[in-house]
């Protein structure tokens, strides 16, 4: 007993100098980044799917080089790399799905569906793909590209659209991107709901 007592406690001395020099992934930024939306319903507002048209906005996909919480850099093209100390709360397209739902509604009326909600009758559906969420280095430009796929309640029939802004980027840091970013994410937001409120 007291054999195996001083066998743990040699191993536990020995581990404890190691405890300082091993790290279990990489170190955080010093403040993570947000997309915050510039059109929202007022609080106390009031919608019903009885005056208003329906809509249901799906999480959009994404390329895996977007897909994670690092911010890229397309430094040429064939090659991407990713701002330094720049990180994302979340995954990009579901900020970028949490802003349409704030802006589709403020610009359009529409009232925006959960998934559990649109089982019974989903409005329009609004779906796509997050092409670029990133930095351009040669053009020193902050890039937000999303194609939308739209089937209005009529018809079934898909729309398709391409909607693109780039916003001019002082540094490639973390500040000045995250803040370009949200500039282009929140124009985009508002072209896809003036397409959506058609």
């Amino acid at each position: 007993m007291t054999m195996i007592r001083s066998k743990t406690l040699l191993a536990l001395l020995v581990a404890a100098p190691l405890a300082g020099c091993i790290s279990f992934g990489a170190k955080p930024p010093p403040s993570l980044l947000s997309l915050t939306s510039a059109a929202s319903v007022p609080a106390g507002q009031t919608q019903s799917s009885a005056t208003s048209p329906t809509i249901t906005i799906l999480v959009p996909g994404a390329s895996q080089a977007i897909a994670g919480t690092r911010v890229p850099v397309q430094a040429s093209e064939t090659s991407i790399a990713y701002v330094t100390n720049a990180q994302w709360v979340e995954p990009p397209n579901r900020m970028f799905v949490r802003l349409l739902i704030d802006t589709v509604p403020a610009r359009t009326g529409r009232i925006v569906l959960s998934s559990a909600q649109s089982f019974s009758d989903p409005g329009a559906i609004l779906s796509g793909e997050l092409r670029n969420f990133g930095v351009d280095a040669a053009t020193k430009e902050a890039v937000v590209t999303f194609d939308g796929s739209l089937i209005r309640t009529t018809g079934k029939i898909v729309e398709k659209r391409r909607f693109e802004a780039r916003v001019p980027v002082t540094a490639i840091a973390a500040a000045p991107v995250g803040q370009a970013l949200n500039t282009a994410a929140n124009q985009v937001a508002a072209e896809i709901a003036d397409w959506v409120g058609k």
